[in-house]
């Protein structure tokens, strides 16, 4: 799965087979240094791989000491135009630049960044979407097509190229998820760099959610992608959780909590939403590699609960608890969740 490329970012490494790596961006303002470092740990907390921060002057590249005392979770310093903060931020003991090399001036500034990175063994992620494909590529295709996308991408890693540099990452997002799907699936025949996949400005939670699982998803069963960013305006926390959940529907990711619960119908005489969403979410942080069923009826609830390493199917106002295919307790609708989460706590 993924790219052949093996590209390093601090002591993780994406690529080449390697697992995807999961990623997010902090969106407090890169001169509050104490609340981004706040973030940055609860992002870290809540499974995040890899963790990008805006540097948008010079004053912000002190951010960067400060989250590396913090957390060990590679940090990505988000650059553009201006050659010299990526030199700062490399100084600063940053793991990643995300920069366009074709944004950044002349060739001398392309080498000098490229050079200080190779030296200090640091890769550099070219992130192009819809709204940065240059007029002459845009001209070409008339919009911002999937072919466009890859031809400004591969340009810009020409510039690198040129100097011997390929510590290469490539990203060709887009709103619209059919047009990302294509984008990465030229690139995916045209080089062998690892890719960052994501739908770019994908929206709330909700409508983020879906979008980003139709376009990472389907890109992932084929194979194609290196490390994945659930973008949605939302907590970035939020985004890790999307991601990790996107990953284990796919059987990509092994480890937590597998739930499978029922739509409910006119069967159901208990309160099966409310109770699902209860123990999804006191089981959010849960590591144990488990599948934790959450039925509605004594028709399918028990068969399935039994599928599963733990379970609860409902009766009428109250509910059966299953471990492994047996009946360990009937307790009431109220203490139902309570005694499913403490037979989960109880074993190693």
């Amino acid at each position: 799965m993924g790219s052949k490329n093996i590209v390093q970012i601090g002591k993780l490494k994406i690529g080449g087979g390697n697992r995807i790596a999961v990623q997010s961006m902090l969106n407090i303002p890169a001169d509050d240094i104490e609340n981004s470092v706040k973030q940055a740990k609860a992002l870290e907390d809540s499974g995040c791989d890899i963790i990008r921060a805006a540097i948008p002057n010079k004053d912000a590249v002190k951010l960067i000491p400060a989250l590396k005392e913090a957390v060990s979770t590679p940090l990505v310093a988000d650059i553009h135009f201006d050659f010299r903060l990526a030199l700062e931020a490399v100084a600063a003991g940053i793991d990643k630049i995300r920069i366009n090399p074709g944004n950044i001036g002349s060739d001398d500034r392309v080498k000098a960044v490229a050079d200080a990175c190779k030296a200090n063994n640091i890769p550099i992620r070219i992130g192009v979407n819809s709204g940065s494909v240059e007029k002459e590529i845009l001209a070409k295709y008339g919009s911002p097509t999937p072919e466009a996308l890859v031809e400004s991408a591969l340009y810009h890693a020409s510039l690198l190229e040129k100097f011997d540099f390929t510590d290469i990452v490539l990203s060709m997002k887009s709103s619209t998820v059919s047009s990302m799907i294509k984008a990465y699936e030229l690139a995916s025949e045209k080089c062998d760099y690892p890719l960052h996949l994501g739908v770019t400005e994908a929206g709330t939670e909700r409508m983020g959610l879906i979008k980003s699982s139709a376009g990472i998803g389907s890109l992932l069963l084929r194979g194609i992608g290196d490390t994945i960013r659930v973008s949605l305006t939302a907590d970035p926390v939020r985004e890790i959780y999307a991601a990790r959940d996107i990953l284990k529907a796919l059987d990509i990711e092994k480890g937590g909590v597998q739930f499978v619960s029922c739509p409910t119908c006119g069967r159901t005489k208990i309160d099966l939403i409310s109770l699902a969403n209860e123990v999804q979410e006191r089981l959010k942080n849960c590591k144990k590699d488990i599948k934790v069923a959450v039925m509605g009826c004594v028709v399918n609830g028990p068969g399935e609960a039994r599928e599963a390493d733990y379970g609860i199917a409902g009766g009428d106002g109250n509910g059966l608890v299953f471990k492994k295919g047996e009946i360990l307790c009937k307790v009431s609708e109220d203490k139902l969740v309570d005694a499913l989460i403490e037979e989960i706590e109880k074993d190693n």
